[in-house]
């Protein structure tokens, strides 16, 4: 299988160039020429695994320059025994009628990023072996909260690799911040700067085009990588949990092999849901993908009207992952409906870069009626979602229950009662002040996180995961704050490179 750029349909790299470059030169995304199809024999063959041996199985179909020993490898790594709290990695819960919640946030950082940035330092320097041998993989991560830590995590003192973060000083929760700022390791860096997320990514994304930056590395035995879902190593891994929920399905009980599903998503970047639009294409039964979204409602006036526009009020969250205005992977899934037609995609994304806002065409906006619904709430929508929730047995954080809010909504509104997976993406404690407010209503004025942290489990008897919990006697490393424009700098320091 070879991959080629969203922006230009003339380019044709490996999978293991398209995850070792991270973005393609012209500033296109990397996606497969064609998409595996697979059957409801192949979903029968999966269902009997566990999910290191199903995702071996799914990968292979799009790695295929990857050998079976080192994708071997590399599954193993990331999801061994001990990683993940639950045997099951990413386990289904059921939480109403024909509705059940994936799981996606029980890694080593509390958030659904693990799933796939555990496995991508182990697919980047395979990648990087056979692409660029001797070269230093620099990873850059503009994060809106949970990349960032699961990056920086992931990649710590990953031999060959180099990795700095950027975050918004006043856009990430106090947990995330801790996490990031306290994080370990000889090879990481990481910086806040004056801005929001979509300054941040907008950053990152001129520091990899930049041809003169690109040649400053090349001098000194270094290139760029990513591990936003910009990047095709990132994303593929998120492909398989959506298959294996579907298995896991089967295996419970709530479906039948050929049974439809719908699938909701609390959506930023747009590569979660993205990653569910794949496996739709692959062949899973999947009838509607319902995109959740916060107060930052961009993509459901997009996904309802065909108009995207970004020139409009920014709110700063109790789902602060979710903060985002410019949604990067969009382009993909505009890539495939188009027809894979570079032309168009060009044509938007000028559009967006030169005036916020770009409109498709009918046929463009009658292919997303036809595979996604979309639906937002408010922060006072999301709390009170929360309550409700935990009423009825199961604490979810800020994000999980936006999703869990447009699906109660949608359920409402169309009556459509096929059985439905929620992606549940972080563990209530990365979000405990307004978790708790949810649940208990007025917090003390004085407690500060970890005290919130306690009153939440006092209140819910829930743990706190201990990796959350012993960040309370860490000293941050990473101070720094800079603006946006000197986020270059920031990095040519971090390298050393004068």
């Amino acid at each position: 299988m070879l991959y080629t750029s969203t922006r230009d349909t003339s380019v044709r790299v490996s999978s293991a160039q398209a995850i070792a470059r991270g973005i393609s030169a012209d500033g296109g995304l990397f996606v497969p020429e064609s998409i595996p199809q697979i059957d409801r024999a192949f979903l029968d063959s999966l269902v009997p695994l566990d999910y290191i041996s199903r995702a071996k199985k799914i990968l292979a179909l799009y790695l295929t320059d990857f050998t079976a020993e080192e994708i071997d490898s590399c599954v193993q790594g990331a999801y061994r025994a001990g990683k993940f709290s639950s045997e099951k990695v990413a386990p289904l819960k059921k939480i109403a009628d024909g509705a059940q919640v994936l799981e996606l946030w029980r890694g080593p950082t509390c958030a659904f990023k693990d799933m796939a940035l555990q496995l991508l330092p182990y697919l980047l320097t395979t990648a990087a072996k056979k692409s660029a041998p001797d070269k230093t993989i620099v990873i850059l991560v503009a994060t809106s909260g949970d990349t960032g830590k699961a990056a920086l995590e992931g990649f710590r003192d990953v031999p060959g690799t180099k990795i700095m973060v950027f975050y918004p000083n006043d856009g990430v929760s106090p947990m995330q911040k801790l996490q990031m700022t306290t994080q370990e390791g000889e090879n990481v860096a990481v910086c806040a700067i004056n801005g929001n997320f979509d300054d941040a990514q907008n950053g990152v994304k001129a520091i990899f085009t930049d041809k003169a930056v690109g040649e400053k590395l090349a001098r000194n035995g270094m290139m760029f990588s990513s591990a936003n879902s910009i990047n095709w190593g990132r994303l593929v891994p998120q492909i398989v949990y959506y298959i294996s929920a579907y298995c896991d399905m089967i295996e419970n009980g709530a479906i039948r092999n050929g049974d439809e599903i719908n699938i909701v998503v609390p959506t930023g970047n747009f590569g979660n849901i993205l990653a569910a639009y794949y496996a739709k294409r692959m062949g899973v039964p999947v009838k509607t993908l319902l995109c959740a979204s916060n107060a930052n409602n961009v993509l459901t006036d997009f996904l309802t009207t065909g108009v995207y526009d970004r020139n409009r009020r920014f709110y700063t969250t109790v789902s602060p992952s979710m903060d985002i205005l410019i949604s990067s992977n969009l382009e993909r899934l505009l890539f495939h409906l188009s027809g894979d037609s570079d032309k168009r995609v060009n044509g938007w994304m000028a559009a967006l870069k030169k005036t916020g806002t770009y409109t498709v065409e009918a046929d463009i906006l009658a292919a997303l009626k036809a595979d996604f619904a979309a639906g937002c709430c408010d922060d006072t929508a999301t709390k009170e979602t929360i309550k409700t929730t935990w009423a009825g047995g199961y604490l979810s954080d800020t994000h999980t229950a936006v999703a869990i809010h447009v699906y109660e909504d949608y359920l409402a509104k169309t009556g459509d009662r096929t059985p439905t997976v929620i992606a549940s993406t972080a563990n209530p404690y990365k979000f405990s002040a307004a978790v708790l407010s949810a649940v208990q209503g007025d917090v003390p004025a004085d407690a500060d996180e970890f005290a919130q942290v306690e009153l939440l489990c006092k209140c819910t008897g829930e743990p706190c995961p201990n990796q959350l919990a012993t960040l309370k006697n860490k000293t941050p490393r990473f101070t720094a704050c800079c603006n946006k424009e000197d986020m270059e700098a920031q990095v040519y320091a971090m390298l050393g490179i004068g």
